[in-house]
C-alpha cells in the first residue's frame, strides 16, 4: 500500500470497504479513543503507534495495563517459530491444541489477517527496522530500568523567560515525590509542597544540580529564611519538617525504593529523540495506583518541559499515548497527574506533540480534557450513560454536529469498528481497525518483559544475580539452576521474618524438583502458601480456594515452568540439613525485603495470568455450574431450568389462550342455540306449509270457485318457509364457522406449545466452559518459605 507522508492506514470504511486514512497532523490537536472492554480501543491504539512509527514520530506510550509492550512482537516472516514463545499455553489446552500446533494456527491467522488489509511482508520489516521499541520499568529490573529519582538535574532554561515552564517541573516532581511518600499537601497552600519546590528552585536558579538525599538533607535546615512574608520556622516549624525528612528518608533507606533510583535516566529527549523513530512504552502493571500516580505525573512533567524546548511547528513531531487515562485525570478530583496532562492538551500543539488518551468509560475524562480534543474515535460504550457523556463531549469540542446521526452510529457499532470524528471533517465515519502489524499477546508478564528486552536491559543489581546455566538434575528433567559453581559451607542469610526449611527427598514431589535423595549441595527454591478467591457476580460464583506450591529454580523472575503446584505440607521439611551439607551461592538477594516482596508480586502475577477456574456456563438461559459440579449434572440441571423457564411460559401461554377459547366456544354455543331454534322453525312452517297449502288449494279448486286469495295465502307459506329454512341455514354456517375457529386455536396453541417445548429443549442443550479469571486483589500470599533442595 503506498501511502503519502504523513498518512497514516488506521483501518478500512464499514460500508466501502476502502482504506481509512488519517492526516497525522491531526492529532497535533489530540484524541481520545472511547470503547468498553472488548471494543479493540487498544489495538486501534496500537496501528495508531505503528503508523506514526513509520512516518519516523516517536512515540511516548504510556502503559498501565502491560498491553502496549506488544509493539516489540513484529514478526515479518511470520513463522510459526516466531509466535510460539508468546503463544500463551492454558490457551492452546483449553482449545485442544499443543503450544507448537497453537503458534501454526496464530500465525496463519496473522497472515490471513495481514493480506487481509493490505499489509506485507515489506510494510513489517519497514516498521521493525526503522523504529525502535523500548520497554521502559521503572522501579524494577525486568525491562529496560528508569532511574526516575536518582538525578534532578537543573534544566538548561533560562529563568529570565522559561520560569513558568522550570516552575510546572518543579511542582509536578514534588506532587508525586509526595504522593509516593503518602503526603497530601496542596501545591498552592500545602506547607510540604512549598518547601520542597522553594528548596529545588533556590538550587536550580544557582544552576546547581541535586538528588533525593540532598533534598531531603536540605528540609530541616533550608537554605533560606523566609516563605513567603514569614520566617521558615513560622510558616513550617523545625519538628514537623523534621517529621517530614524522616518520612522521604524512609523512602530512601527502603530496599524496594533502590529500583527507582537505578537504570537509564528519566530524559524525554533521550526517549524519544535519535536518528529514527522509538516507542518509548513506560510499563507499569507492576506498579501500586499510588506508584502510577507519582511515574505519570513527573514523568508528563518532564515532558512539558521537554516540549516547551521544541521549536514551533504545526506537524506532528511526537505523540504521547495513554493506553488507560482512568484515575489521572477525572472531572471531579485533582491528582497531581491531571496538571501535566491538561497543560499538554492546552499547550502542546504550538510545539508539534499530540497526544492521545484512551479509556473505557468517558466519565473518567475531565470535560476540560474532553473539549480540547480534535480527534474521537469511539467504539462499543457500555452504558447510555456513557453515550450521553460522549455525545456532550463531541458538542464541547466540535460545537455544530449532527448529534442524532453519531447516537445511531454509535449504537450500531459492532466489535472493533469505531466512529471516527474529526474537528477538521464534516461527517464521521464509520470504520474497522485494520489488522496489527505487533502480535497482540495480550497484557506481558514482566518475564515476558524481560525476554524482550534482553539485548537492551540494564539489569540492577538489587533486582538480579547471574544468569543462570541450564543443568540437568539426577531425576533427567533438566532445570535452570542458579549456581555460578561456587558453594559455601553455611547458607546464606535470609531476610528478617522468612522462614528457613531444607526438603526431605522423601517428600511426594522431591522428584519434581528434580531433587537427588542422597545430595548434600543445596540449591534456593521458595514455598508458597496461597489464598485464591474466585468472585463473579454473573456467574454468582464466590468460591475460596488454598493453592500450594513450589517455585524452582529460585532465580528472581518467575517463568511458567518453574512454578510446580504441589500439596506441601509440614512433613516434607526438615529444620536442618544432611551433614556436610554445602550450598550453592544463588547470586539473589535472599537478604533483603525488595526479593521476597517481588517474589510475592511475581506469583500474583504468575497466578492472575496462568490459573483460571474453569466453570460451565449456559449464556442463553444465565446458568453457571458450581466449582466442581460435572458436566453430565450441570446438563441436567440446565434441563431442569429449562423445564422450569418453559413452563413459566407455558403458562403464560394458556392464560393467553384461555380467553381466545373461552371467547370462541361461548359464541359457538350461542350459534349452535341460535341454529337450533332457526331449525326447528323452519321445520315448523314446512309442516305447516305442506298441510295448509294442499288445503288451500284443493279448497279452491274442488270447491268449484277460482278464488286468488287462497292461491295468495298458499304463496306466502311457501316464500316464509324458504325464510325460515335460509335463515336455519345461515345459522347453521355460523356454527360451523365457530367450531372451525376453535379448531384452529386448538391447532395454533398445540403449535406453539411444541415451539416452546423444542427451543428450549435445545436451549438446555447449549453449554460452553468459561474461565473465571482472578484479580489481583483476589489473590494472598499467606505463607512463603525459603526451602533448600538438594541437587547433588
Amino acid at each position: 500500500m503506498d501511502l503519502d507522508k504523513g498518512d497514516l492506514y488506521i483501518g478500512r470504511d464499514t460500508g466501502s470497504d476502502e482504506p481509512v486514512i488519517y492526516e497525522a497532523d491531526n492529532l497535533t490537536t489530540h484524541g481520545v479513543i472511547v470503547g468498553m472492554t472488548g471494543s479493540g480501543k487498544t489495538a486501534l491504539g496500537i496501528d495508531l503507534i505503528e503508523e506514526a512509527l513509520l512516518n519516523g514520530i516517536s512515540c511516548l506510550v504510556i502503559d498501565p495495563k502491560g498491553d502496549m509492550g506488544n509493539l516489540a512482537l513484529n514478526f515479518p516472516e511470520l513463522t510459526p517459530a516466531d509466535f510460539e514463545p508468546w503463544v500463551d499455553e492454558a490457551t492452546a489446552s483449553k482449545e485442544g491444541k499443543t503450544v507448537s500446533e497453537m503458534a501454526a494456527a496464530t500465525a496463519a491467522m496473522w497472515k490471513s489477517g495481514l493480506e487481509g488489509h493490505g499489509i506485507d511482508s515489506d510494510r513489517m520489516k519497514r516498521l521493525k527496522e526503522g523504529a525502535e521499541v523500548t520497554i521502559y520499568t521503572p522501579g524494577s529490573g525486568a525491562g529496560v530500568s528508569l532511574n526516575v529519582l536518582g538525578s534532578m538535574e537543573a534544566p538548561d532554561l533560562d529563568w529570565s523567560t522559561e520560569s513558568e515552564v522550570i516552575r510546572d517541573e518543579i511542582s509536578s516532581f514534588v506532587s508525586s515525590l509526595l504522593v509516593l511518600a503518602g503526603v497530601d499537601s496542596d501545591p498552592v497552600s500545602g506547607q510540604e509542597h512549598i518547601l520542597l519546590a522553594t528548596i529545588i528552585e533556590h538550587f536550580w536558579k544557582d544552576g546547581k544540580d541535586l538528588d533525593l538525599a540532598a533534598l531531603v538533607g536540605q528540609i530541616p535546615s533550608p537554605p533560606f529564611r523566609k516563605l513567603g512574608v514569614f520566617d521558615v520556622d513560622t510558616f513550617f516549624p523545625e519538628k514537623a519538617r523534621m517529621d517530614l525528612a524522616l518520612k522521604l528518608n524512609g523512602l530512601l533507606a527502603s530496599p524496594s525504593f533502590a529500583t527507582w533510583m537505578e537504570g537509564r535516566p528519566l530524559d524525554v529527549e533521550e526517549m524519544l529523540g535519535g536518528d529514527r523513530p522509538k516507542a518509548a512504552v513506560v510499563y507499569m502493571s507492576h506498579l501500586t495506583d499510588e506508584e502510577r500516580q507519582f511515574l505519570v505525573t513527573l514523568l508528563l512533567g518532564k515532558t512539558v518541559t521537554w516540549i516547551r524546548s521544541q521549536p514551533g511547528t504545526s506537524e506532528l513531531r511526537a505523540l504521547i499515548y495513554m493506553d488507560e487515562v482512568f484515575g489521572f485525570a477525572p472531572p471531579i478530583a485533582e491528582p497531581p497527574s491531571k496538571t501535566p496532562i491538561l497543560t499538554i492538551l492546552k499547550q502542546a500543539r504550538a510545539h508539534g506533540v499530540g497526544m492521545v488518551l484512551s479509556t473505557q468509560n468517558p466519565v473518567d475524562l475531565d470535560y476540560k480534557a474532553m473539549s480540547n480534543a480534535g480527534t474521537w474515535m469511539v467504539g462499543r460504550l457500555q452504558t447510555e450513560n456513557d453515550k450521553k457523556r460522549i455525545l456532550e463531549g463531541l458538542a464541547s469540542a466540535s460545537g455544530d454536529i449532527d448529534v442524532g446521526l453519531i447516537d445511531r452510529q454509535i449504537s450500531d457499532l459492532g466489535k472493533r469498528q469505531f466512529v471516527l470524528h474529526s474537528t477538521k471533517s464534516a461527517a464521521p465515519q464509520l470504520f474497522g481497525t485494520r489488522w496489527a502489524m505487533s502480535y497482540l499477546a495480550g497484557p506481558l508478564t514482566r518475564d515476558q518483559v524481560t525476554r524482550l528486552m534482553a539485548g537492551q536491559r540494564s539489569v540492577p543489581e538489587s533486582d538480579q544475580g547471574d544468569p543462570p546455566p541450564a543443568e540437568p538434575s539426577e531425576s533427567g528433567a533438566e532445570r535452570e539452576t542458579t549456581s555460578s559453581g561456587d558453594t559455601v559451607p553455611v547458607p546464606p542469610m535470609v531476610a528478617e521474618g522468612v522462614e528457613v526449611w531444607f526438603l526431605d527427598p522423601a517428600a511426594a514431589w522431591a522428584g519434581e524438583v528434580g531433587a537427588d535423595p542422597t545430595g548434600t549441595v543445596y540449591q534456593p527454591a521458595a514455598a508458597a502458601t496461597i489464598q485464591l478467591l474466585y468472585d463473579d457476580a454473573k456467574a454468582g460464583l464466590n468460591h475460596r480456594e488454598t493453592y500450594e506450591a513450589v517455585i524452582f529454580p529460585l532465580d528472581g523472575i518467575i517463568d511458567v515452568d518453574e512454578v510446580i503446584t504441589t500439596d506441601h505440607d509440614a512433613r516434607d521439611f526438615r529444620p536442618e540439613p544432611t551433614a556436610g551439607a554445602a550450598f550453592r551461592i544463588p547470586g539473589l538477594k535472599l537478604d533483603t525485603k525488595t526479593f521476597w516482596n517481588g517474589l510475592e508480586t511475581d506469583l500474583t502475577d504468575y497466578l492472575v495470568a496462568h490459573r483460571p477456574l474453569q466453570v460451565w456456563a449456559n449464556p442463553d438461559l444465565s446458568v453457571f455450574s458450581r466449582v466442581d459440579e460435572t458436566e453430565v449434572r450441570f446438563r441436567e440441571r440446565c434441563r431442569e431450568v429449562a423445564e422450569e423457564t418453559s413452563d413459566a411460559e407455558l403458562a403464560k401461554l394458556r392464560d393467553r389462550f384461555q380467553t381466545k377459547i373461552d371467547r370462541v366456544s361461548e359464541q359457538m354455543a350461542t350459534a349452535h342455540a341460535r341454529y337450533q331454534e332457526a331449525d326447528a322453525i323452519a321445520a315448523a312452517k314446512s309442516e305447516e306449509n305442506l298441510l295448509g297449502t294442499a288445503g288451500d288449494l284443493l279448497g279452491a279448486f274442488l270447491g268449484g270457485k277460482s278464488r286468488s286469495n287462497p292461491l295468495k295465502r298458499a304463496a306466502n307459506r311457501r316464500t316464509a318457509t324458504a325464510k325460515a329454512q335460509a335463515k336455519a341455514d345461515t345459522e347453521a354456517a355460523k356454527y360451523q364457522a365457530k367450531h372451525q375457529e376453535l379448531a384452529e386455536l386448538e391447532d395454533e396453541l398445540a403449535a406453539e406449545v411444541n415451539d416452546i417445548v423444542s427451543r428450549y429443549e435445545a436451549l438446555a442443550g447449549n453449554i460452553e466452559s468459561v474461565d473465571i479469571r482472578l484479580e489481583k486483589s483476589d489473590v494472598r500470599v499467606a505463607d512463603l518459605k525459603l526451602v533448600w533442595v538438594p541437587v547433588e
